[in-house]
């Protein structure tokens, strides 16, 4: 019996363990996927910043057009945005059933919003509008870094990523209650893509924030940014709106996630911050950031920066080819200040005071830029530039500062290792060890940090000798039963209590005889969706990876080792998976241990194909690119009304041609973007934008 028991523990144990590296693997694939894809959005914004760079507008209106692509939400001044979003002037029609907004507003108006959203009914787009008007009122007067007590509420509750995944808020709102004055919310960014819900999750934190502002608060999160929202489509719901008001809601947005607080500190001893840390995080340096100024922190200010560097030297004296030789040619031309015009005679006052007028304006408009103030920027009184002003005799930080400040706090992850280096992983921001951590605890007299921003399988994940928190509050966020979601909750004494949950509605179906065996199950489920976006991936790769096989398979036998497969696979995909480990999920060997691999590529075309009915060659390129393809599109789309107008897509192909160095004429440009409107209503929507790729490939 004592024999049979040792044994049954063995097979138990081994069978727990085997369940538990399957997990493994399945995570690290969902996660490398993950960060491969915020690299390409990196990237894609890297070169398109290129463009834009190395482009010379023809006239001022490509030069608007061209500029309002990755600025759209920093072209409008103070007074121009609220006419351009003006609420007042829609009228919301009788028949319209859903619920009804005044302000300011009452619990019973966040009640009746969670009881619409339930139903599936979506908020009128005059009422979004005059909730963001005046959430972003709210936002701007609020400082860089919120400071939170408990002594003024019971406890004070965190939560993390949320990724427009609304059934996940209204769980944690049925277990930990609403906010209310004795129950204090801090939403630590990342709010929205990914999810099919992030337009009602902000409706619903900003409606809460506004009822209750000194008990619910928002950080920032690296989604909460312009040109990451391109990549996901944030707001894929407001295509359902009228065109107009969903572009209007779409540039509030924009212009509301800029003024988001970027920390918050419990007690002054707890930090809670999005991302995390690095070497050079300065909390006085963020507490006086106009943060409002970056709406992407992936949009850098290399060619702000070097125009003024260009032109402080020219009022020096100094040329540009004085000053630096080498990078002459590369930087863009600087336009020098300008030398006003021959004065005319005094005798005509009219003519003379017309051009006083206009030296001024020169004049005023050159020093503008010398500074860096953009001429949409209006000099407003928020906290941020109060406490700037109160503190001029300080410390003056360059505009690259400022933003590696930000870039750090939204995109940094933890490490065990000690030191702090660049996070090439995700392409942005660093990873900063236990080092890092100490010696910014000990720098502010902090007791541990709270960070989100990574997906943990159990909602929750302490590092750093329990000095860094990371808190992750979206369940289910590769797939179904990936993993939970987790709040936590902070007394006075500030020791952590957690709460995990799963918004699995798959799971609450399933009968006690389904449930025992659920978690064998639940895993098979998840690796198979993990299993399938790799040999997505892989496929996507087919013609790199074929010339990977032959650098290895130098007598063109079509069979390489399993060593060799794993490691050209490795030097494709850099996705830093266990391949060989792998490797029987992906691909059969041979009696001998080796791999034939042009039957192994056949058999991912083949299984692609029974999906798409597409040339396979042609499906690997849209596989490749078809994330790629779908940003570019929203880029085009600047009204983000799912379809690109001619006028659009005309400016666009100007900058495109530019970089190709290919003439062509408006004309020509006008024939290829009707033989793209297949359907001849005078846009293209995303179908016939891959189908212009098809066809293009087809012919190549």
């Amino acid at each position: 019996a004592f024999k049979a028991a040792v044994l049954i523990q063995q097979w138990y144990r081994r069978h727990v363990a085997r369940l538990e590296m399957r997990r493994r693997c399945t995570w690290r694939i969902f996660q490398s996927i993950e960060y491969a894809c915020e690299q390409d959005q990196i990237k894609l914004h890297n070169f398109f910043s290129y463009l834009m760079e190395h482009f010379t507008p023809s006239s001022s209106k490509e030069r608007d057009f061209i500029s309002r692509m990755f600025v759209s939400g920093e072209s409008f001044k103070e007074a121009e945005l609220e006419k351009y979003c003006d609420y007042e002037s829609m009228e919301v029609p009788d028949s319209y059933t859903g619920p009804r907004l005044s302000f300011p507003l009452l619990p019973d108006h966040a009640t009746a919003l969670l009881e619409a959203f339930k139903q599936k009914q979506q908020l009128h787009a005059r009422y979004v509008l005059n909730l963001l008007h005046e959430t972003r009122k709210h936002l701007k007067q609020l400082p860089n870094i919120s400071h939170v007590s408990t002594c003024y509420s019971e406890e004070v509750t965190v939560c993390g990523d949320l990724h427009g995944q609304l059934d996940d808020l209204f769980l944690i709102f049925y277990k930990n209650g609403l906010p209310s004055p004795s129950k204090s919310y801090v939403f630590n960014g990342d709010f929205v893509d990914r999810g099919k819900q992030s337009l009602e999750i902000l409706i619903v934190l900003f409606t809460f924030l506004l009822i209750y502002p000194k008990e619910v608060h928002l950080n920032r999160g690296n989604h909460e940014d312009h040109m990451v929202n391109l990549r996901y489509g944030t707001c894929a719901g407001l295509i359902a709106m009228p065109r107009v008001h969903g572009k209007k809601i779409l540039k509030m947005i924009q212009n509301v996630f800029c003024w988001l607080p970027l920390a918050t500190l419990i007690d002054q001893k707890v930090l809670v911050i999005h991302g995390g840390i690095s070497d050079t995080t300065d909390l006085d340096m963020l507490e006086k950031i106009q943060r409002n100024k970056f709406i992407s922190v992936l949009r850098g200010k290399k060619r702000k920066e070097s125009n003024r560097n260009v032109e402080i030297q020219e009022l020096n004296g100094e040329s540009k080819a004085e000053a630096d030789p080498a990078e002459n040619e590369a930087a863009p031309s600087i336009s020098p200040q300008p030398r006003p015009a021959q004065a005319p005679s005094m005798a005509n006052r009219l003519e003379f005071s017309r051009w006083v007028r206009q030296t001024v304006q020169e004049q005023i408009e050159w020093c503008r830029r010398l500074v860096d103030i953009s001429e949409s920027e209006e000099e407003e009184l928020t906290y941020s530039s109060v406490v700037s002003m109160t503190d001029s005799d300080g410390p003056c930080w360059t505009r690259q500062e400022e933003w590696k400040q930000i870039l750090d706090i939204l995109w940094s992850d933890p490490m065990p290792q000690e030191g702090c280096r660049v996070n090439t992983v995700r392409g942005g921001g660093c990873y900063f060890g236990p080092d890092v951590t100490g010696k910014i605890l000990e720098k502010y007299n902090l007791q541990f940090l709270i960070r989100s921003h990574e997906c943990k399988q159990e909602g929750y994940e302490f590092c750093h000798n329990r000095k860094v928190l990371t808190i992750f509050s979206a369940s289910n966020y590769y797939e179904i039963g990936s993993n939970r979601g987790a709040y936590v909750k902070l007394g006075p004494d500030l020791v952590p209590h957690f709460v995990q949950f799963q918004a699995n509605k798959t799971a609450h179906t399933l009968t006690m005889t389904q449930r025992q065996g659920f978690p064998v199950a639940l895993i098979s489920r998840v690796e198979e969706s993990a299993f399938r976006a790799l040999r997505e991936k892989l496929f996507a790769h087919t013609s790199a990876l074929i010339s990977a096989f032959k650098a290895y398979d130098k007598d063109n036998t079509g069979r390489i080792t399993l060593n060799n497969w794993a490691m050209a696979v490795e030097s494709v995909l850099h996705l830093g998976l266990p391949w060989r480990m792998l490797r029987p999920q992906l691909a059969r060997s041979t009696a001998d241990g080796m791999l034939e691999y042009k039957s192994w590529l056949d058999d991912l075309a083949m299984e692609q194909r029974s999906q798409e009915h597409i040339q396979s060659s042609l499906l690997e390129v849209i596989y490749r690119n078809r994330s790629n393809l779908e940003t570019i599109f929203r880029i085009i789309d600047r009204d983000h009304s799912g379809l690109i107008s001619f006028e659009e897509f005309h400016q666009t192909w100007k900058l495109f041609s530019s970089h190709m160095n290919i003439a062509l004429t408006d004309d020509s440009i006008n024939d290829l973007v009707r033989s793209i409107d297949f359907n001849k209503d005078g846009n293209i929507d995303f179908n016939e934008f891959l189908e212009a790729f098809r066809l293009v490939k087809q012919s190549q």
